[in-house]
């Protein structure tokens, strides 16, 4: 996999001011309603707001809004409920995981740009091969139909 390197300045050239926020100074995006996960209520936030992939079940595959990398299927994708698009794998070596400083969570990041996609949660129960989610921001990813180019 091939490494994008950009400086702050050329990355605020390319990326929105909150894709800028989410995915270089690694910020929460802001979902639709009420949060349902239980990791999330522990932290004590309950943002609103966007969340553009958390219902959408296209079929195609989800790259990265900073440097265009495949990182998801669809295929992995499933219904969390809670507010953010959830997977429970990457495609192989797309993504990076690092344990967050208060050991709480892992981090999930492109393993291209480096681009903060959101954390990875094990262990709660869901009914997937690999009982993980991937909770993804929706501003982090960018979807890509079946059949075009970005499609695997």
């Amino acid at each position: 996999m091939s490494s994008v390197a950009k400086s702050e300045e050329e990355w605020r050239a390319v990326l929105s001011p909150e894709q800028f926020r989410i995915l270089r100074n690694k910020g929460t995006e802001y979902m639709v309603g009420m949060l349902d996960c239980h990791e999330e209520k522990s932290l004590g936030w309950w943002p609103k707001g966007t969340g553009e992939y958390d219902k959408f079940f296209g079929d195609g595959v989800y790259t990265c809004a900073g440097c265009g990398t495949p990182l998801y299927k669809s295929t992995t994708k499933f219904n969390s409920g809670c507010g953010w698009p959830a997977f429970y794998e990457g495609l192989p070596g797309a993504i990076t995981r690092t344990p967050d400083a208060d050991g709480r969570r892992t981090e999930i990041t492109c393993t291209a740009c480096g681009g903060h996609l959101g954390h990875v949660f094990k262990g709660e129960g869901f009914k997937t091969p690999t009982d993980e989610r991937h909770c993804v921001n929706s501003i982090s990813i960018k979807f890509t139909s079946e059949g075009t180019s970005a499609s695997l």
